[in-house]
């Protein structure tokens, strides 16, 4: 089961590395169009989001298939995992699984950008099996869409996750909010071996989880679990510079827990890969070497930036109309045609020192 780490909940970051982590999904003026999102006010959490047993088979058939044509690879899937799910609907998720319609254009040779670009309201990636990472969900303190937005594996919000941190989308489709245990255990993950492949980023880079090489150049170097570089700020929430529609947004106080994603902040060297959860680094899939993510067990779990640039096949993912309801993550309020899924441009990347 994935757990947040708890062990820097109040030992935090030194002031001089607090930074505000405003990693993108946040919303925009196409959010705006419809109700407000729900009121939450919870301040702290537990770090234990409740997670259903998975013990269903999931409705419909699982279709996945990736070629690589010329300079693209393209994935074709139906979402549907091979794997057993949680029971949808649930009290904390209202939704039932479908079949998706998946076509994903990746670069098959993706290459580093010269900054890194926030996950902003679309999936970081897709796994092999064809369902997609999704790490953030539409929920905000208060329901003001802006800084303050809580964290989905915080326990904060009840999502109606199950045993493989995943639950479903207005549109039935099934994603990930964290590790993919179902996925990862027929895989084979294992901590004595580098990771196999899980999936493919937006951007096109590979994804690993947990486990790689302690040198990242050395095929021979001990195996290792990698760890994130993120840290749970110090003290007091203080309040985030915001702009535009969310300059008035309201700090929720209380202490920096982990209850929103705001909370962590990158400290550069405290972990074993950078702020977007990747590394340089040789794995069974590219002896030569690739710049690979890595899901880890602490925060962000999924990574919440690129260091590519991510391929408009996720840019511009919209969840299919689901009962009239064109929705959000969770499905609270419906977005405007056309515009981001609850997304906006509100979020900036991480800053390193």
């Amino acid at each position: 089961m994935t757990r947040l780490s708890r062990s820097t909940a109040r030992a935090g970051v030194m002031p001089a590395m607090a930074v505000i982590l405003a990693i993108g999904m946040a919303a925009t003026a196409a959010a705006q169009m419809g109700p407000r999102s729900r009121a939450h006010t919870t301040l702290q959490s537990d770090g234990a989001p409740e997670r259903l047993p998975a013990t269903s088979q999931a409705p419909g058939t699982q279709s996945v298939t990736a070629t690589v044509e010329g300079d693209q690879r393209i994935i074709i899937a139906s979402g549907i995992p091979g794997h057993a799910v949680g029971r949808f609907p649930n009290s904390g998720n209202p939704h039932s699984i479908r079949a998706q319609n998946y076509r994903i254009t990746l670069a098959a040779t993706p290459q580093k950008a010269d900054r890194t670009t926030p996950a902003r309201g679309y999936p970081f990636g897709i796994a092999l099996n064809g369902v997609v990472f999704d790490p953030g969900a539409a929920e905000w303190y208060q329901g003001r869409p802006g800084p303050w937005q809580y964290e989905p594996l915080s326990g904060a919000v009840p999502l109606g996750l199950d045993a493989n941190n995943a639950h479903v989308q207005p549109s039935g489709a099934y994603h990930y909010h964290g590790l993919p245990e179902g996925l990862m255990a027929q895989l084979g993950v294992s901590r004595d071996t580098h990771s196999p492949l899980i999936g493919w980023a937006a951007d096109g880079f590979p994804i690993y989880a947990l486990y790689g090489h302690l040198d990242g150049a050395d095929p021979a170097s001990p195996i290792i679990e990698h760890s994130s570089g993120y840290r749970l700020k110090q003290g007091h929430r203080e309040p985030v510079e915001a702009r535009g529609r969310f300059a008035d947004a309201p700090t929720p106080g209380g202490y920096y827990d982990g209850t929103f994603v705001a909370d962590y902040a990158y400290v550069e060297g405290q972990g074993t890969l950078d702020e977007c959860n990747g590394t340089f680094t040789v794995t069974p899939d590219h002896p030569e070497g690739t710049y690979a993510y890595f899901l880890t067990r602490d925060w962000p779990v999924i990574p919440r930036c690129f260091a590519g640039t991510p391929s408009e096949s996720f840019t511009a993912m919209r969840p299919a109309r689901a009962g009239g309801r064109d929705g959000n993550r969770e499905g609270n309020r419906p977005a405007r045609p056309g515009g981001p899924r609850d997304g906006d441009r509100f979020g900036r990347p991480p800053q390193r020192f």
